[in-house]
């Protein structure tokens, strides 16, 4: 017993985390990559593959949508994502977004989280696109 427990203590926090179904992609149905967009604008998450459910709900190949804005870098993968200004958590199982941002050029990325805003493994991220808020 002792050495079950020593070993789960060495266990990667990645060897804990919600798999992803193979072949899962998140993607932004719109706007598009490179669109000008007024300062309110609404976001569509797309996701093949795999399902949405909201935070809290633990079901196989689900998750929730996290959307990155002007990030810079993708949050760490081994542990919940903090929200944040630009990280926002749709743990209501939403699949769009209406956004107020002033003018500016900005960078938009979804992630998927598990039940506990954690990362699937492998990673179910979008393709980073930028808008330009008029």
């Amino acid at each position: 017993m002792k050495n079950w427990i020593a070993g789960l203590l060495l266990l990667s926090p990645l060897a804990l985390a919600t798999s992803s179904p193979e072949g899962a992609k998140a993607y932004i149905i719109s706007p598009a990559d490179g669109e000008q967009v007024a300062q309110e604008f609404t976001v569509r998450f797309g996701l093949a593959g795999m399902g949405v459910a909201p935070a809290g709900v633990e079901k196989a190949n689900t998750g929730h949508h996290h959307l990155l804005i002007n990030a810079g870098e993708l949050p760490d993968m081994s542990t919940p994502m903090p929200a944040s200004e630009r990280l926002l958590h749709f743990g209501g199982g939403q699949t769009e977004a209406q956004l107020t941002l002033p003018p500016g050029d900005y960078t938009l990325q979804l992630v998927l989280g598990d039940h506990l805003h954690v990362p699937l493994q492998p990673p179910v991220v979008s393709e980073q696109i930028r808008v330009t808020v008029k």
